[in-house]
This record gives structure tokens, C-alpha cells and sequence, in this order.
């Protein structure tokens, strides 16, 4: 997979050889084993992973009520790299204050999914970079809410 600017169909190949990996109890790099934890908090995705001839391409429309399972678990990743590295600095303690919180780690990423994925949004619709300040303010709302 390319390091910093993967396909999607890179992305979508990276789940889908963690998930068979897994499955076949082979050894995992440490990406991978974040990855299969996620897959295994979402069971309403794993039919997804285990068909990928059929997913591989497969489009997902935000407005017909689809959500992209290869999106979400890729958000889930993003969270839990900028927690482990504390950019936005403050995300480490929300992440945590967060998962004490719901008693979930995985509400917690959930939670602070929904900046990250409003920030791209914004971005997006303005045309813009993603506006840090705002995503910053977004995760110190939901610590302290």
C-alpha cells in the first residue's frame, strides 16, 4: 500500500487481507492488528470482508442510507493514529476522558469520528484545507460534554 496517498482500492485490499489474515491465524503487523480489532468491534461488516470479488469496487451512496464500511473502519484508524501521536494536541486526553465516559473505546473513537469526519466534510464543501482549530474545538466540545 502506498504510504500516504493509497487507492481505494488499496484501502479496501489493506481490510480485506488483515480480515483473511486473521482468519487463517497468520501473523499480523501491528497496522493489521488495529485494523482486525476494529473489523471485530463492527460484525456487521464482516460479510463485506470476506467477499472482497464482490466489494472490492463496490460504490456507496451517503444518500440512499449506505454507509461505506471501508470509510468507517479508515476513520477509526485516522482517531486512533492522531491519539497515539496527540495531534490535534488534547485528542490523547479526550480520547480517554471519552472512553470513560461511554465505558467504550469504541464510542469513544465513534464520537471522535464525527469531528474528524464534520472537519473533512467542511473542507471538502468550502474547498479548503481542513480547518484545525475547528476540529480542535469539535473534540474539546465532546470531552467536555
Amino acid at each position: 500500500m502506498a504510504l500516504f496517498h493509497p487507492s481505494r482500492d488499496q484501502v479496501r485490499q489493506f481490510f480485506f487481507d488483515a480480515w483473511a489474515k486473521f482468519q487463517q491465524q497468520q501473523a499480523l503487523t501491528d497496522l493489521e492488528t488495529i485494523a482486525v480489532d476494529i473489523i471485530q468491534a463492527h460484525p456487521e461488516y464482516h460479510h463485506v470482508l470476506e467477499a472482497p470479488e464482490q466489494y472490492l469496487e463496490q460504490s456507496y451512496f451517503p444518500e440512499m442510507g449506505e454507509t461505506n464500511p471501508f470509510l468507517h473502519m479508515s476513520l477509526h484508524l485516522s482517531v486512533l493514529e492522531q491519539v497515539s501521536i496527540d495531534q490535534p494536541p488534547g485528542i490523547h486526553a479526550a480520547y480517554h476522558a471519552l472512553a470513560r465516559k461511554y465505558g467504550s473505546v469504541i464510542e469513544a473513537q465513534h464520537a471522535l469520528m464525527d469531528c474528524l469526519a464534520e472537519a473533512i466534510w467542511q473542507a471538502q464543501r468550502s474547498s479548503t484545507g481542513l480547518d484545525a482549530q475547528a476540529y480542535a474545538a469539535c473534540i474539546e466540545a465532546k470531552a467536555r460534554g
